[in-house]
């Protein structure tokens, strides 16, 4: 559950080999059976530029990948991974042909976080059903701020770890032959909330050292983008919800909606804006780890949390040279409390620039560097695919 917060973590991928050869029968010349060359996995036939696509496409197969992570939340580390993706469907229109990808790995960091995971998406049926199963078990380092502005903890936030196992299982349905999906889900939690002291505020009324959590997760949602990992056109909507509750197996009756919106514009043929904007509503007796944060580049996860969030990003990405490309980047943020926290709203306000290579044509992976600016400083973001990938 916790591992989901820190989003930085990304999905890269891949495959490994399936050798096929055929031969002549006959009385032929060694010259006339010498096997052509195969072409480069590691590098582009089209114009010579690293390029991983080849590699990727090999039938069956993993590759080990260490991703870093640059989290403000929880420090620097690495999360180390065994990846398996299908082979790309070239001729796929936008929002259909997505590649089945499984992962597992497990990752550290300099502040104490250790965390596993595994995961899988599928697609089944001539890709009319989507199926998502996924558990983790984590340790996760943190630091409290409060539910919106507390001016106990702003500048002397309490640190605390979240010892968290939990599992989800999710089915999505396309409708007709629509970019449309709807799905349910359903998700249960075990987390252990240890403070290294614990705070008596009013922000926190009510801390549960050891809480359960389970529910149904419905979702509807749009894809119309050209590929999943580094867009260039199309819209991706969802609306989901969580529907927590004691008869789901949860300790408490709670609620959480989240609506995310992305816009991916071409300008020109170098040129792409991206906007995105999202809104994550809670209701009922929430865990506090589990209220909504603001989640920008430039913003650790978690820093500033309240009842309801909406925050809102546009990135301009110039592709200046051939595979390489510049972007920059803004963003504004908001939480709010009930009326009667409402003085303990929070806006914040970043942007930033990065620099993106484009390691896999075929796919439209890209990879790179942000760094971004917000109210605590300086951040560092290691990226695969888009700031705002959505499988």
């Amino acid at each position: 559950m916790k591992l989901h917060r820190c989003r930085r973590l990304r999905w890269f991928l891949l495959s490994g080999t399936l050798l096929g050869a055929s031969a002549f029968a006959g009385d032929v010349s060694p010259e006339t059976t010498a096997k052509p060359e195969e072409p480069s996995r590691f590098r582009s036939e089209e114009d010579g530029w690293l390029d991983i696509s080849g590699f990727i496409d090999q039938a069956y197969g993993f590759v080990p990948l260490a991703i870093p992570i640059t989290e403000p939340a929880i420090g620097l580390g690495a999360a180390g991974a065994l990846v398996f993706i299908d082979k790309q469907k070239g001729e796929a229109q936008a929002g259909f042909g997505r590649p089945n990808i499984s992962v597992i790995g497990a990752l550290g960091t300099d502040n104490g976080t250790r965390g596993a995971f595994a995961g899988d998406m599928r697609h089944w049926l001539d890709d009319r059903v989507k199926t998502l199963v996924g558990v983790v078990r984590a340790s996760v380092n943190l630091d409290f701020y409060g539910i919106g502005r507390d001016p106990l903890l702003q500048d002397n936030p309490k640190s605390y770890n979240l010892e968290t196992t939990a599992g989800v299982v999710q089915g999505r349905y396309r409708l007709g032959n629509s970019q449309a999906w709807v799905g349910l889900g359903y998700v249960l939690a075990s987390t252990t909330v240890t403070f290294d002291v614990l705070p008596a505020l009013e922000s926190l009324p009510d801390i549960l050292v050891e809480s359960r959590v389970g529910g149904l997760l419905p979702t509807i949602s749009f894809d119309s983008r050209d590929n999943m990992f580094t867009p260039t056109s199309g819209n991706y909507l969802d609306l989901s919800a969580g529907l927590f509750s004691k008869a789901m197996g949860s300790d408490t009756d709670f609620q959480r909606v989240n609506l995310t919106g992305i816009h991916y514009q071409p300008l020109a043929r170098d040129l792409t804006l991206g906007v995105m904007g999202s809104s994550d509503l809670s209701f009922g007796d929430v865990p506090f780890y589990l209220r909504p944060f603001i989640l920008l580049r430039g913003v650790p996860a978690m820093r500033y949390q309240g009842d309801y969030t909406a925050q809102v990003e546009a990135e301009l990405r110039w592709q200046f040279w051939e595979r390489f490309s510049l972007v920059g980047f803004a963003g504004a943020g908001a939480t709010r409390n009930d009326g009667q926290q409402s003085h303990r709203s929070q806006n914040v306000t970043t942007g930033g620039a990065g620099f993106r290579y484009e390691i896999a044509r075929k796919y439209g992976l890209h990879m790179g560097l942000d760094v971004a600016y917000g109210p605590d400083g300086p951040a560092y973001y290691v990226q695969f695919g888009s700031a705002w990938m959505r499988p």
